[in-house]
């Protein structure tokens, strides 16, 4: 019972911040919209191209305040990112094939829909290497809108719409590693496994400096920069090699902690006691070392770093990303095949995807809802249309052309504010109305 509490607990928790991150984001939207159609757009495109960097000698390494926010700060995102992936993977919803089947598969038909829809949109033409921008799900704005409901809705469907959005996450890393990769450098890759394999040796060793495993994880970051591969995969990359499990047995934790403490344990307990007391004072260093172990290291890293990508990273990518001039120049000939194809892919064929995937999966595997009904699954399946960070991310991977930029940016941002009123519409009518037994 206490580690079935303790598990919900976590859970909300990690809604909670998610909520937060979004009423965030949806901030930080707002004034990137206004300023970059304001009198002062100028100082916001001027801002957005400064560059910043290192000078060693004649040797200069330099990215605009945009570069720097999209393939740096963003690779610390992704690598919140894929810790949550590898920990529903490897101990969470995603862990065995009956808790995996039917999110993942939802997530596929929600992909591959919303794909098809704008490919069959834009086929032969110039936005046509767009079909990715549709397929991504925001996890923090859709767990957000879902949050308005308070208690009515269910702990199932909040899982379900979490997992869906993280194996949505893991589709939609794999078509930006393999789709949006124009060219490739093997000898710097090669260099990054390397480099992480280095990572894993150091962890096995139990090396627990962190400037070691920094140092490590930026030179994994420089390589794949200069391999071709989108810099932010290195995130990834350097998050599937860290531990999801504790380094110590829960059994073996108690009992060491206990003697332990029994040790620290004296007449006199005060801080001078126990600073010159060298045998106490080492059992309490070595205690603080085993509640360390006791704590999976993704955990804590996953911790320490969400603040981090709630309240920094994101807002200062939606400032520079999401701020779109609604000139007539962009308007032009509105909506154009980009902005309708997102539109479509999002609005349209993400609800369709996600409900007829489960669908299916639940007729032909015999795979449980877990007390969800269709009708919330189809609520659920348009609050994933709510595509933002990841859709405005691959839209500027897919295009060089401003222009074209923008029209995938007018189309995810109408798209996002569709597909979020309507999942919550479908929900309010479909959620129960008193407070639901959360099991």
């Amino acid at each position: 019972m206490v580690a079935h509490i303790s598990k919900n607990n976590m859970f909300e928790r990690f809604l909670h911040s998610q909520v937060i991150g979004a009423i965030i984001l949806i901030a930080t939207t707002a004034i990137a919209l206004i300023w970059a159609n304001s009198t002062w757009s100028q100082y916001y495109y001027d801002l957005s191209h400064t560059y910043l960097g290192v000078r060693f000698g004649e040797a200069e390494f330099k990215l605009t305040l945009s570069h720097w926010i999209k393939d740096g700060l963003m690779a610390i995102f992704f690598f919140v990112v894929g810790l949550e992936i590898k920990r529903e993977i490897v101990v969470g919803e995603l862990s065995t094939i009956d808790k995996a089947m039917l999110p993942v598969c939802a997530a596929i038909g929600g992909a591959v829909v919303p794909a098809a829809i704008y490919a069959w949109l834009n086929i032969g033409g110039e936005g046509v290497f767009g079909w990715g921008i549709p397929m991504a799900t925001d996890i923090a704005f859709a767990l957000g809108v879902l949050s308005l409901f308070g208690k009515r809705v269910p702990i199932a469907l909040k899982v379900f719409l979490t997992a869906l959005a993280i194996a949505d996450d893991l589709l939609a890393v794999a078509v930006i590693a393999i789709f949006y990769t124009p060219d490739l450098d093997v000898p710097l890759l090669g260099l990054a496994v390397i480099t992480i394999g280095l990572i894993v040796v150091a962890s096995r060793m139990g090396i627990r400096a962190t400037w070691v495993y920094a140092l490590l994880a930026f030179i994994v970051w420089i390589d794949v920069l200069g391999s071709g591969v989108h810099a932010t995969i290195a995130g990834v990359l350097v998050a599937m090699v860290i531990p999801v499990r504790p380094a110590i047995d829960p059994e073996e934790f108690v009992d060491t902690a206990s003697t332990l403490l029994e040790k620290a344990r004296g007449a006199d307990n005060s801080l001078d006691a126990l600073i010159h007391d060298t045998g106490r004072r080492r059992s309490l260093e070595q205690l603080s070392l085993t509640v360390e172990d006791a704590i999976p290291p993704a955990t804590a890293l996953e911790h320490r770093l969400h603040p981090v990508q709630s309240l920094i990273i994101l807002p200062l990518f939606a400032l520079f990303s999401a701020g779109v001039a609604f000139s007539p120049e962009n308007l032009e000939g509105f909506p154009t095949s980009i902005s309708l194809g997102v539109i479509a892919g999002l609005v349209i064929g993400k609800p369709i995807g996600v409900l007829a995937a489960s669908l299916l999966v639940i007729r032909f595997a015999n795979i449980e809802k877990g007390g969800v009904t269709v009708p919330q699954l189809l609520g659920a399946g348009a609050l994933a249309g709510i595509g933002f960070t990841m859709s405005i991310f691959i839209s500027e991977l897919a295009f060089v052309n401003e222009a074209l930029i923008d029209q995938a940016k007018v189309g995810i941002l109408i798209a996002s504010l569709i597909s979020g009123v309507l999942g919550a519409i479908i929900l309010n009518f479909t959620l129960p109305r008193g407070t639901v037994e959360q099991r």
